[in-house]
């Protein structure tokens, strides 16, 4: 039981980041990605148990692409918005 609640939030999560970047409500940044990251990991832990390895490995590897996009995010330079006249 705890793993499908676990599983059913990962999906809520990974529906909530869809429809809000899809309604332009967020952009694809750090929220996006963290909660592709955290959906990632919460539908992981409920399959693990559950022996779906191939649906297992892509939430492995959601959670990396997830993970390498926040670094990249935090390793870019801000950028000055110039005035316009």
């Amino acid at each position: 039981m705890f793993y499908d609640v676990v599983g059913w939030v990962g999906m809520i999560l990974v529906l909530v980041a869809y429809v809000l970047l899809s309604t332009n409500k967020i952009k694809n940044g750090y929220l996006y990605q963290w909660l592709n990251f955290f959906a990632a990991l919460l539908m992981a832990i409920g399959l693990f148990p559950k022996n779906a390895w191939f649906s297992f490995s892509l939430q492995v590897v959601w959670g990396i692409v997830a993970l390498i996009a926040i670094v990249k995010l935090s390793q870019k330079k801000p950028t000055k918005k110039k005035n316009k006249k």
